[in-house]
């Protein structure tokens, strides 16, 4: 249960991360929010692995460059899922926040994510 409890609060960052690069991009970039977000996702992927790394379920026994690429190929996989959830809220209702539309994927995302990363990556 602690491991879950870190990777949710690896995820609270990570979300944070995410939102912020999409708010930033959305500000001061011409940028709209489908490709925005496709940055924004692939920062928030950099820094929850490694806070995962670390913090939720600790380094795996194969060297970093095979638990990065596999680490990169769950998250790619889950951001996917995400991706595809945040474009639908937002064609679905085009008056959505991108914001809101972020917080609602990364929810649904996060189940697919923990049982890759638990199982495909970190070995627990």
């Amino acid at each position: 249960m602690q491991r879950v409890v870190r990777f949710v609060f690896a995820g609270g960052i990570g979300f944070v991360a995410d939102a912020a690069a999409l708010w930033l991009l959305l500000d001061v970039t011409p940028l709209g929010p489908f490709v925005a977000r496709m940055l924004s996702i692939g920062f928030a992927l950099c820094i929850t692995w490694q806070i995962n790394r670390h913090l939720a379920f600790s380094p795996s026994s194969r060297g970093v460059r095979q638990e990065g690429a596999r680490y990169g190929g769950v998250g790619v996989a889950t951001s996917i899922v995400n991706y595809a959830v945040y474009s639908a809220v937002l064609l679905v209702l085009p008056a959505a926040p991108p914001l809101a539309a972020l917080a609602i994927a990364s929810l649904v995302a996060m189940t697919l994510s923990f049982l890759g990363y638990s199982r495909l990556v970190f070995d627990r």
